[in-house]
This record gives structure tokens, C-alpha cells and sequence, in this order.
């Protein structure tokens, strides 16, 4: 069986006329009445229209679709829901490519919203045997009248693509069976990614030497699998040798039974995605090529598939890390943090970061703490932790900052070992500070992504499924350190 992939999103660029026999695409603006954009006057009827951000309604081969008052949040979302109607209409022998009628004093910003969406609100990830239905390929946005801001226009439509292509990329890696995803697929997924773009290079690692190296933390993790551990490490070395070199990091559990302290059954085929760290990495170094960005980036992804047998670890287990710190085991279905942890010091020892940044699937409790739209962000700097949430605002990922509280440090030492897996007390701010034992003096962020990695209703630009939550922000933040003296 082979997945689908890569999965194809709808085609968004900019012109300035519109084409002859093509549909078009009106927007509508709330108020009372509701106004409309171009092309609206004596052609659609008010009483069938709604300005609500996301509304779609069709008037003869015109289509409409609203853009609520107009915020970037707005156009995303109508992006979204106006592919997925089109797609629908699609499936019905409707047409595949439409021109969008846009205001003459558009936004680049509500612009690169509204592409962003439209690529990836239709995405549809499925392992079938028959034909895929008939979809949407291709949106012309026609600004009409734009003059000299079109080709800011055009700017802010390729980047929204760039950041579409990346968010899809994750999906799809997270959305890959684990009968078909193991750490030898994933890594190989990483390297035909990269090779698509000049630059990047790929690095992949192999059990033996793991060993070699002193991987305590992802030997252990995927000691119990008959597929064995992988270590990727994605390279961007930028342009500019006095920009800061950021190293992110990405838990890639391929699958997670839990271990010997295994989950329950309930959920645990939502466990193909417990890589969605990883995916978020590598799909971000792929967008930080493709835009050419002059930062050095490196991405590390431990990988292992957490399993059940008679060579997993055990609770109780005292395992050795990368550099040598040592490490309480007390459950095996908190895997994350130990590949993390090997992840972290090897890039500490080795890399020399100037910024280090790990994403992981990692606590149930952050899920119940901030729900599945919202990431968990902890950080030892504030102008870290500033960046990733104004990253994360610009292309609509939502973070909230979470203490790391000194009172419970002391409890992360072990009483046989340098540190305990799983200290008691509020799991998430634990784990953190777990974490945080291998990060150096370095700039460390961690962003827990339990909650928003997946879905299982669609809203605004996700789907049910993977989300590919992260790796747009990791772009972005990637972006603001292209200029000189950007740390502190």
C-alpha cells in the first residue's frame, strides 16, 4: 500500500484581469446591509448573501463568499470554506479554476490570509483504491486597479503558498499510516523532500550509530520495535555567517503503544500522529529553503516507534543519554521527552545554537489545559518567547505562554539517577522543566502541540486529521532572525 502523497493543494496567484468564460468569485463584507465587493452591483441578490466570515452561497455561476469584517482571521477563513464548497460543486461536474474579484484596497496581508486557506482548507488525505473525486485545481486573485501594490500582492501570495505547501507537508507525513510509516520511512520522506531544493541537505543516522554515540533516550524508546530508530538531522546553512543559527527540534514517535505502560485502546490509532513534532521540523526547514532565507538552520529528528516486546524498557529502567546524563524511567508511555532529550544535548554539544526550539506532541495535560487550538509555549527568554507568539499571530497559530516554575524544579532530580522521567506535580510545566536539564544555556523554547496537531472537526483552514500545526510558525520565526542583532 503506498499513501497518497504529496497530497495536491489548489493553485493561488494574483493577475489583474479577469478571463473570459471563467467563473468568478465575489466577496461580501458584513453590515446591515451587507456590502459587497466588486462585481456585486446587479448581479447578486442581498437577501441570499451573508457577510459572515466563511458564508458561501452560489448566484447563477457566480459564487460569493463572505469575509466578515475584513481581519486577516476573516479572509482565512473564507478562503477555507469557499474551496471546500467549491470542491463540493466540483464533485457535481462544476468547474475547476475560478477568478477571485477582489477590493482594490485589499490587504497584503488579508490576501496572503485568504491564499493561505484556499490551499489548505480542501485538503483531503485518503488511502483508497478508487479514483480521487474531481476538485478545484486552480484561484486566480484579480485585483483590479492595484497598480504598483500588485506585486507586494504577488509577494505575500507566494509566501502564503510556501507556508501551505509546508503546513500540508506535515499533515501528510502525520497523516501516513504507521503500517506504512516507520523511522526508515519518515527519514526517507525527509530526504525526498529535501531534495526537491537546492541547499538542503539531509543526514540520516541509523541504529548502530546511535549506539555508537551513546543515544540512551531513543535506543530505549525504540528498543522494543523490530523497526529500529533513526536519527535525521536537516541542514540549512543560510547565506549570512553573522546571523543567528537556530536549531529545532522535533519529537518523531512514528507510533506510540505506550510501551509497557500502554495506553488505552480508545485513541490510540490517533498515535500514527505522535510525529506531528517532527513532520512540523522538517516540513519548516523545507519552507526555510524554499524562501532562501539567509539564517542558518539546523532540524534534528529523533524518531523510534514506542512498542510493546520482550527488549522494551522497562518503568524503572536508568537510561544514559547523549553526553551522559543520566535519566529515572517511571513510564514508557512518556517517550517524548527521552529521544527529545538526546536531541537537545547533541545539538547543545555539537551545534552550537544560538536558539534552540523543540515541538512535540508531549502531555495529555496540556490538551486538557489549553485545549486543541492553542499550543503550549515555554521559554527561558521573553524575546523568544515574544517571537514564536507574534510568529505564530501572523500565520494563524495560536500560542499561549506557560511558566516554568522554579519551586517544582528540585523535583525532576531522581533518587538513583540525575534526573526522573516524569516528576509529579502539573504535567506539562514538568516535562518542560525535564527538558530544560538538557538545553544548555541556550535560548530554549518548547512548544507542546498534544492539543492542535490533531482535529476531529473541521474549522477555518483545518481539517480533520493532522493539522500540521507548528511548522508555520517555525517559518515565520525563522524569518525574524534574518536580520543582523536580532537576539536579546
Amino acid at each position: 500500500m503506498r499513501a497518497p502523497l504529496p497530497t495536491p493543494l489548489v493553485t493561488v496567484e494574483v493577475a489583474d484581469t479577469l478571463r473570459r468564460g471563467v467563473p468568478a468569485v465575489l466577496v461580501a463584507f458584513t453590515g446591515d446591509p451587507v456590502r459587497l465587493g466588486p462585481g456585486g452591483e446587479g448581479v447578486v441578490d442581498l437577501d441570499d448573501v451573508s457577510g459572515k466570515a466563511g458564508a458561501t452561497s452560489r448566484q447563477g455561476r457566480a459564487w460569493v463568499v463572505g469575509v466578515g469584517d475584513g481581519e486577516p482571521g476573516d479572509w482565512r477563513k473564507a478562503g477555507a470554506s469557499l474551496v471546500r464548497a467549491l470542491h463540493a460543486d466540483a464533485e457535481k461536474a462544476g468547474g475547476t479554476t475560478f477568478d477571485v474579484r477582489l477590493p482594490e484596497d485589499v490587504t497584503a496581508a488579508a490576501v496572503a490570509a485568504f491564499t493561505l486557506g484556499a490551499a489548505v482548507g480542501g485538503y483531503r488525505f485518503k488511502v483508497s483504491g478508487e479514483e480521487p473525486p474531481k476538485r478545484v485545481k486552480s484561484l486566480r486573485l484579480v485585483a483590479a486597479g492595484a497598480g504598483s501594490a500588485g506585486a507586494g500582492l504577488a509577494e505575500a501570495v507566494r509566501k502564503a503558498n510556501t507556508l501551505a505547501a509546508a503546513t500540508s507537508l506535515g499533515r501528510d507525513l502525520a497523516n501516513t499510516p504507521s503500517n506504512v510509516k516507520d523511522p526508515s520511512w519518515l527519514a526517507a520522506a525527509a530526504v525526498k523532500a529535501a531534495r526537491a531544493v537546492p541547499g538542503l541537505r539531509v543526514d540520516v543516522r541509523d541504529e548502530k550509530w546511535l549506539a555508537e554515540q551513546g543515544f540512551g533516550g531513543v535506543l530505549a524508546v525504540g528498543g522494543g520495535s523490530s523497526r529500529p530508530p533513526r536519527f535525521i538531522e536537516l541542514t540549512w546553512p543560510g547565506t549570512d555567517s553573522g546571523l543567528p543559527h537556530l536549531v529545532l527540534v522535533g519529537k518523531g514517535i512514528t507510533f506510540d503503544t505506550g510501551g509497557i505502560s500502554i495506553k488505552p485502546a480508545d485513541g490510540m490509532h490517533l498515535m500514527r500522529t505522535d510525529m506531528s513534532g517532527g513532520a512540523a521540523v522538517i516540513a519548516a526547514l523545507v519552507g526555510i529553503a524554499q524562501q532562501s532565507l539567509p539564517v542558518r538552520v539546523t532540524g534534528l529528528v529523533p524518531t523510534a516507534e514506542n512498542h510493546v516486546s520482550g527488549s522494551a524498557y522497562r518503568p524503572g529502567d536508568v537510561i544514559t543519554h547523549y553526553g551522559g546524563t543520566t535519566t529515572e524511567v517511571t513510564n514508557t508511555d512518556a517517550e517524548g521527552r527521552l529521544v527529545l532529550a538526546d536531541a537537545l544535548s547533541y545539538a547543545v554539544r555539537n551545534l552550537r545554537p544560538d536558539v534552540l526550539v523543540d515541538v512535540a506532541t508531549l502531555t495529555g495535560a496540556m490538551k486538557v489545559t489549553l485545549g486543541v487550538r492553542t499550543g503550549g509555549l515555554f521559554a527561558t527568554d521573553d524575546d523568544l518567547a515574544g517571537r514564536v507568539a507574534d510568529s505564530g499571530a501572523r500565520v494563524g497559530e495560536s500560542w499561549w505562554r506557560m511558566p516554568l516554575l522554579e519551586e517544582l524544579a528540585e523535583d525532576v532530580r531522581s533518587d538513583i539517577a540525575d534526573v526522573r522521567q516524569c516528576p509529579p506535580g502539573p504535567g506539562g510545566i514538568t516535562a518542560a522543566l525535564f527538558l530544560k536539564e538538557f538545553t544548555g544555556d541556550v535560548p530554549w523554547a518548547h512548544l507542546d502541540i498534544a492539543g492542535p496537531a490533531r482535529a476531529d472537526k473541521v474549522y477555518d483552514e483545518v481539517v480533520a486529521g493532522a493539522t500540521g500545526f507548528a511548522a508555520r510558525t517555525l517559518i515565520e520565526l525563522a524569518e525574524t532572525y534574518t536580520q543582523p542583532n536580532t537576539i536579546g
